[in-house]
């Protein structure tokens, strides 16, 4: 009976360890969680802000193609129209 006790209380012992490991990984997934969480918000803001930058380049570029379409137009015109 003294064996049966003391196999028991060795079993109690390990599963309190096994639930203290249990507690300490999860505190580390949910530190992890939160890293990655932190990297992830701040890659989005980097990339919303390089799609408003590409945007605004593009926008830039467009302007440059309307003025080249507008010189182009006015060299057509011959010299005598009114």
């Amino acid at each position: 009976m003294h064996n049966f006790r003391f196999k028991m209380k060795n079993c109690q012992v390990e599963n309190e360890a096994l639930k203290s490991n249990h507690s300490a990984n999860l505190a580390v997934m949910k530190q992890n969680a939160d890293v990655a969480l932190q990297n992830l918000l701040s890659v989005i803001t980097k990339s919303h802000s390089s799609i408003k930058q590409l945007l605004s380049g593009a926008e830039a570029l467009q302007l440059v193609a309307d003025l080249l379409k507008s010189i182009d137009r006015i060299s057509e015109i011959p010299e005598g129209s009114p």
